[in-house]
């Protein structure tokens, strides 16, 4: 058997708008998106048999909270949370799940019994991606407040050692420096 074919069927964006500039939080940016990908492929709510939701500034289950409020209960929903690529690799692991060709269904809308799920073929995944963005510099968002090494700990000391570090944004210099990088190689 091959791997099912995977089609992108229903697009839905939110107006890009800078920071703080509209009074909405990310549920609502959510509602918005997923509505009008609905509408674009017609498809309802009970159609969809498992989401993913990219996010990097939010908690652990905020993909669960913007879309319960739609009416996604009783679907496996993941959060995906990896920086600039959180977006792609939900949608990667929706084609992942469809490929697959399963999924688990709940066979009871009771949240609290977790025994009940049943294995089925899956076919219709959602991907919603959405970042709510404060305003200013993301050195500032991004910083090791409660003590925990960053993740980019190793890379920045990497490129401090080979380009130096300078009073600038640092991801601004991650990728001048990547930019960089590619140069000299090629």
């Amino acid at each position: 058997m091959g791997k099912s074919k995977v089609y992108v069927i229903g697009v839905g964006m939110t107006k890009f708008c800078k920071p703080g500039s509209r009074d909405w939080d990310y549920p609502d940016m959510v509602k918005e998106a997923v509505n009008m990908a609905l509408d674009d492929c017609s498809l309802k709510y009970t159609d969809i048999q498992q989401a993913t939701v990219g996010y990097l500034f939010g908690g652990t289950c905020c993909g669960q909270r913007a879309l319960y409020e739609l009416g996604f209960t009783g679907i496996p929903i993941f959060n995906v949370n990896n920086a600039c690529a959180s977006g792609s690799s939900g949608l990667y692991l929706c084609k992942q799940i469809i490929e697959s060709g399963r999924y688990l269904m709940r066979t009871t809308l009771n949240p609290n019994i977790f025994e009940n799920w049943d294995v089925g073929n899956s076919d219709v995944v959602l991907a919603c991606g959405f970042e709510k963005m404060a305003t200013g510099s993301l050195d500032t968002q991004a910083g090791n407040s409660d003590g925990r090494a960053l993740s980019v700990d190793n890379h920045i000391q990497v490129m401090s050692d080979t380009y130096g570090l300078f009073p600038a944004p640092i991801t601004a210099q991650m990728f001048a420096n990547a930019g960089k990088e590619h140069m000299e190689k090629y």
